[in-house]
């Protein structure tokens, strides 16, 4: 259960914005996003691979 303490006189804009933020750190879409089709632990695999070659490529651009 997500709590958000509002304060005197915050917006209700203001709460929403917290709330959302700490919705998605939770990582609930996300999984049931994962949930919806099935990948194999191959192809799961491989794309984690790529991610890492690619950050590892971003972060060797930036330092040169």
């Amino acid at each position: 259960m997500i709590i958000v303490a509002v304060k005197e006189g915050e917006s209700l804009e203001k709460a929403l914005k917290k709330f959302k933020k700490k919705f998605e750190k939770t990582g609930v879409v996300r999984a049931l996003r994962d949930r919806q089709k099935f990948t194999k632990p191959s192809v799961r695999k491989r794309e984690t691979k790529l991610k890492a070659i690619y950050r590892q490529q971003m972060q060797q651009n930036l330092e040169a």
